[in-house]
């Protein structure tokens, strides 16, 4: 089974089409890697072994990826019959009593869920260390962060657990993971996925599903399972011209490419992720791109536009936190959550609504002058992260506990735009430092062209191929 380590999850389903292996032998090989190495990695914090059994001796929809063992973050996305924690001591072991739309097409698509994985409390934070399971560590130093939201999932696809797992993005939380682990991670346009039947949107409009990948293909293949509006979505992205996989090895033609390492914040680059986009910057010019650096418009000063990014986290923060208070029907505590989350909650109810609004037009009128800026353009080269995978620890400070947002804000400046404006944009795994640690660039598109991302970034990936790139901790 060592061969199915390299083998990306269109690979795998290949070989069940082709009657070469059994899904039940596929997905009995995943579990025995998390059996091994989950316990240097902490990327799993719910398994799902028997679950996955007993589907794959069911009948499996005959999707795309029929018997291609999967993992679901442990955040939002609900799996009826087990539990949902969203990294939270508060939720402890609530059982979920129904799918959620995205899973119930996962299923459709033909995957086996073999365990949830790990998440910062509520997704707050770009860093995986919830104190209720513990880090979630980096398979290329376990002494790092795999980054959040969605590190447990980017930690076990890096590991190579798993060809492919869910995660979802509100602040780069697909993105940020991705860049760590040396990963493909694509946020969607707003509105592609369904986060239904429980949301309509989430935090208005910032939060997009879909999942981090060893492969371009699979990206977008999946894509293509899995988008479309579900019954009272309030919005939906504007539907693709072609299936999305049509896009991987398609032609691009020449694109109008702008790039910048500057941030919008003001807060400093390090010089490798400088070196990432300038390195990705050269190799696009030399596959024909017309390639120039650019600033774009932004429209608020750096201090406006995180605070108003900031006000809608904290008014999620004390969403969440009532929202939770409800559904298990007991009063919330400072002590059952963990000093961020609570001060971030105590944040969010000291703004009224009308600041609440407020924040949100001035998000969106952001948004409408980075787009106008950029229209010029296909897309927009940026780091993904402004720094490397930081330590494990570096998040929280004693006595200050909104000490780990504003850690973040250092981290994560270049993601959250495409959050802003609902864009498409991907973490793209060209760069390794010289400590052998992935370093992500991140490609934006216009909203609703994420067919441009996956026609550039397949070409990317045949020109400087990163799947075989092992981290050091690997099945």
């Amino acid at each position: 089974m060592l061969e199915l380590v390299s083998l990306d999850a269109t690979a795998q389903a290949q070989l069940v089409r082709n009657r070469e292996i059994k899904p039940r032998e596929l997905v009995e090989a995943a579990i025995e890697r998390v059996e091994r190495l989950n316990p240097k990695l902490n990327a799993v914090v719910t398994p799902m072994f028997d679950e996955a059994i007993e589907a794959v001796e069911g009948s499996l929809p005959k999707g795309p990826f029929q018997g291609v063992p999967f993992l679901l973050k442990d955040l939002t996305a609900e799996y009826a019959g087990v539990r949902l924690t969203g990294g939270s001591e508060f939720v402890g072991d609530y059982v979920s009593e129904e799918d959620s739309e995205i899973v119930t097409r996962f299923k459709k698509a033909g995957f086996v869920t073999v365990g949830k994985t790990n998440t910062p409390e509520f997704g707050l934070l770009p860093t995986t260390e919830p104190h209720r399971f513990g880090a979630t560590r980096n398979p290329w130093d376990t002494k790092r962060s795999s980054g959040g939201s969605s590190g447990g999932s980017a930690s076990a696809v890096s590991a190579r657990l798993v060809p492919l797992a869910h995660g979802n993005d509100g602040g780069g939380s697909i993105r940020t993971p991705s860049s760590c682990c040396g990963l493909f991670g694509l946020k969607p346009t707003r509105a592609r996925n369904p986060l239904g039947p429980k949301y309509g949107d989430q935090i208005s409009g910032l939060v997009a599903e879909h999942v981090l990948t060893l492969s371009v293909r699979d990206s977008a293949a999946v894509l293509d399972a899995i988008s479309g509006p579900a019954i009272g979505d309030p919005y939906w992205a504007p539907p693709n011209e072609r299936p999305f996989l049509e896009e991987v090895g398609a032609d691009p033609g020449k694109l109008k490419i702008a790039f910048t390492t500057q941030t919008p914040n003001d807060a400093s680059v390090h010089e490798d992720c400088v070196a990432a986009v300038r390195n990705a910057a050269e190799l696009c010019d030399s596959l024909g791109h017309e390639v120039e650096e650019f600033i774009p418009e932004v429209g608020l000063d750096p201090d406006a536009l995180t605070q108003a990014f900031t006000l809608l986290f904290a008014a999620d923060a004390a969403k969440l936190i009532d929202d939770w208070s409800r559904q298990l029907n007991k009063k919330a505590e400072e002590e059952n959550f963990e000093p961020l989350t609570w001060a971030a909650a105590d944040l969010g109810r000291s703004f009224n609504s009308g600041e609440y609004l407020q924040a949100v037009q001035d998000l969106q009128y952001s948004a409408r002058l980075i787009q106008t800026s950029l229209s010029q353009y296909d897309l927009f080269l940026t780091p993904t992260l402004a720094e490397p995978p930081p330590e494990l620890g570096s998040f929280e400070m004693e006595g200050n506990p909104l000490y780990g947002w504003v850690r973040a804000g250092m981290m994560i400046p270049f993601v959250v735009l495409a959050n802003y404006g609902g864009l498409p944009a991907a973490s793209v795994p060209l760069h390794w430092n010289d400590d052998g640690l992935p370093i992500g660039v991140q490609f934006t598109a216009r909203f609703g062209d994420e067919a441009t991302i996956f026609r550039l970034a397949s070409h990317l990936e045949e020109a400087r191929p990163w799947a075989e790139r092992l981290p050091r901790v690997c099945a």
